[in-house]
């Protein structure tokens, strides 16, 4: 259980210490300075402690905001400040200076109304004093203090002003706010406008029955694994049952995030869940079309591939752009200005979100295609959605990337050495060659695209079995060690992980193909499947500054190169039926590897929670 600490005289009539037992806290008295040190020496150190002025006055969502939320091990609004265990010898250090500083004074002077008869702050209230002195410790983490908005929290000086101020809390409406606040500020025109107006109330509702937002996650997986189970039926009213349930699983995805900032329940486990769910529904959904088509006697697998593979290509475009430049100097572009100005026409935002097509448009078009047409038809408009897509938000990027004079960092660069997935056979070529490569500013995504070309067009014109295509991925190995040989610091860089992501995936999709053997596709859907959620893995980890996957875990499953080379010899060596078989065999290995390594890391390791605040593609 967390500990609040009250410091000052008691105030007549003050919902304060309700308010905290409300929000978990075992509520302690100080009167003073001297006495609110010694309490807070007496808190157990595996305890979440917060400082609160005895003269607070404000919402308890508020209050929530500031002493509740798990992301931060320091916060703090007007009047109250909070630490988690990990933060506890800053606070203390900080507690210590200020006692020190006033002699152990009551915590008591009252201060004039402040400019315009607005209510004045306690000059001396002592958690701002603290706070004041863990933003000067050179050495403490950073104090987070949350956006508030049209919430109140202030420490009133007097009785006219603590009047003041509780008028202000009556005029805004608590819990219309929180609810307000529990969707996100940034989502999709369906999103926005088809789900989050009743979704926020089921969120409420869970929050109020105690269930978790794990357990909402959990749930939307379960529903939408069962929408895949009734698209595989192949009869109308599987499709429209599966439809409807993929509806009914996006609202319960909408959900779980919105019940994490309504009760502030975030944890390192639940991002992961969040994020790598939503890629395991709708890919899994893919393949209950596909399997629901071949009992219909149409093979649609290719297309469900295909689909798979342009998402997660542009998962990585997105992924690679913002990591390369979230954090660039002189960040300047004539492109950028522009979006900028489109988005303060009103009408253009939503159109620009819609025709990325967003999670939430997207599922919304699939569900609707499923119940009323036909999969091959379904796959054919998410296709060319994507493409267009991918197409729109490609080019103004590259645009951006272009006309930006920027200088990215290293932690860039090296997010990006991370992304590209490099094995040992491409890192061993660029090791010898980055000593004495040239620089130049376009030559990584060049090199990049040139061994991609090749082995894409090797492997198209080649038969199935045909010793060239293992040519083909030779190159492709000696070119994307080129690409990495240098620090990836360019302005076209972020371009490289994405260009090999195609580049692999779409190998194993073409090779499949080629093997005119039943069984043959579905096993690389599986492949593909396996590697992309490495990939995502990978992208979440760096976003939540944890670090890249280990080098053993890369270098065991063979970096992006050393999978497409394996690709190629198999398909060589062996029979179209064996290929299959090997390509099973491998899914299941790298799923198995990727996995338990990364359930072991997110569960167990104690990594940063990562949320997303957007919407991704």
């Amino acid at each position: 259980m967390s500990t609040a600490i009250v410091t000052g005289q008691p105030v007549p009539g003050s919902t304060l210490e309700n308010d905290l037992g409300s929000l978990g806290f075992d509520v302690r008295v100080a009167a003073d300075a001297a006495e609110a040190e010694a309490l807070l020496a007496a808190v157990p150190a595996d305890r979440r402690v917060a400082l609160v002025d005895a003269r607070f006055v404000g919402h308890p969502h508020a209050l929530r905001l500031g002493l509740t939320d798990p992301r931060f091990p320091l916060a703090a609004v007007p009047g109250a400040v909070t630490a988690q265990p990990a933060a506890r010898q800053q606070l203390t250090r900080a507690m210590a200076r200020e006692t020190s500083a006033d002699g152990a004074t009551p915590v008591e002077d009252p201060a004039p109304l402040g400019p315009g008869g607005a209510p004045a702050l306690a000059v001396d209230s002592l958690p701002d004093r603290v706070v004041a002195a863990l933003d000067a410790d050179a050495d403490g983490g950073a104090v987070h203090r949350p956006e508030l908005g049209s919430l109140v929290a202030a420490v009133p000086a007097d009785p006219q002003a603590r009047n003041e101020v509780r008028q202000a809390v009556a005029a805004v409406d608590d819990e219309a706010v929180r609810l307000k606040s529990a969707v996100k500020s940034r989502d999709g025109f369906f999103t926005t406008f088809f789900i989050s107006p009743y979704s926020r109330y089921i969120a409420r509702w869970c929050a109020r029955r105690g269930l978790t937002p794990n357990q909402v996650t959990t749930a939307s997986l379960l529903t939408a694994l069962i929408a895949a189970g009734c698209a595989a039926t192949g009869t109308r009213g599987g499709f429209v049952a599966a439809g409807v349930l993929l509806i009914a699983s996006f609202v319960l995805d909408c959900t779980d995030g919105q019940l994490a900032r309504y009760a502030l329940k975030y944890s390192t486990l639940g991002a992961w869940l969040d994020a790598t769910f939503d890629r395991a529904k709708e890919y899994a959904y893919y393949a209950g079309l596909a399997l629901g088509a071949a009992r219909g006697g149409d093979d649609v697998w290719a297309l469900a591939l295909g689909a798979m593979i342009l998402q997660t290509c542009r998962h990585v475009v997105d992924f690679s752009f913002n990591e390369a430049n979230h954090d660039a100097t002189a960040n300047t572009s004539p492109t950028a200005a522009l979006s900028d100005k489109l988005d303060s026409v009103g009408w253009t935002v939503w159109v620009r979100r819609m025709i990325v097509l967003p999670i939430g448009e997207r599922w919304a078009m699939i569900a609707v295609l499923t119940a009323v047409t036909t999969p091959r038809i379904t796959f054919y408009v998410l296709l060319a959605g994507c493409a267009f897509a991918a197409t729109y938000t490609t080019a103004g990027r590259v645009l951006r990337s272009l006309t930006r004079k920027a200088e990215r960092t290293d932690r860039a660069a090296r997010a990006l050495a991370d992304l590209t997935d490099t094995g040992p056979l491409a890192a061993t070529g660029a090791e010898r060659l980055g000593r004495r490569s040239a620089r130049h500013a376009f030559a990584a995504p060049l090199w990049a695209a040139v061994g991609a070309v090749v082995l894409l067009i090797d492997v198209s014109l080649r038969s199935f079995g045909n010793w060239q295509t293992v040519v083909g991925a030779l190159v492709y190995v000696a070119t994307s060690g080129r690409a990495v040989a240098r620090s990836l610091k360019g302005p076209l860089d972020w371009l490289v992980p994405p260009v090999f992501r195609a580049a692999e995936y779409c190998t194993v999709l073409i090779l499949a193909a080629r093997a005119e053997v039943n069984g043959a596709l579905p096993a690389a859907f599986g492949l593909v499947a396996a590697v992309a959620y490495h990939h995502y893995d990978t992208v979440y980890r760096i976003r939540g500054d944890a670090g890249a996957p280990p080098a053993w875990l890369v270098r065991a499953i063979g970096g992006h190169e050393g999978r497409t080379l394996l690709v190629t010899v198999l398909a060589v060596v062996l029979t179209a039926a064996q290929f299959t078989v090997a390509l099973t065999v491998l899914a299941v290995a790298v799923a198995l590897v990727v996995l338990v390594e990364s359930i072991r890391f997110w569960v167990s390791a104690g990594a940063p929670a990562v949320h997303d605040e957007g919407e991704p593609a």
